[in-house]
């Protein structure tokens, strides 16, 4: 995640080099920030990984659902980017339907994950 924070970082730079207002695309900001921002994101879910008193059938799981949703959604922040063609993706989405889906998808994946592992951290710091 970092190396893609740091690539669409250069690729932002060059947007803004190019537009006569020094703006970059609305999502090639939003791929550029989110990408670090995950990057930092994945260090901590890895350290509560690590420190998990669960089983790695439990904690491998729990580490991958946020990780590969952080990365379908810099995948798609990129996507968005090269087409710069919105500044809302959910407003002038083509089929928000399924994006409903994916939305509550990456919410329990997100948000499920880091819980499993939040409550495997503490319970070694409680069970010592």
């Amino acid at each position: 995640f970092f190396m893609t924070g740091l690539l669409t970082g250069a690729w932002k730079f060059s947007c803004m080099m190019k537009s006569k207002d020094f703006v970059a695309p609305y999502y090639v900001d939003i791929a550029h920030r989110s990408a670090l921002l995950y990057s930092y994101a994945a260090m901590l879910i890895a350290v509560f990984a690590y420190f998990s008193i669960f089983a790695d059938w439990v904690n491998i799981p729990a580490t991958i659902a946020p990780l590969l949703f952080f990365a379908i959604a810099i995948f798609n922040y990129i996507k968005l980017g090269i087409k710069n063609t919105t500044n809302n993706q959910l407003r002038d989405s083509e089929n928000p339907a399924a994006d409903k889906m994916i939305m509550g998808a990456l919410a329990v994946a997100e948000i499920g994950g880091f819980f499993i592992l939040q409550i495997g951290f503490f319970a070694r710091i409680l069970l010592r």
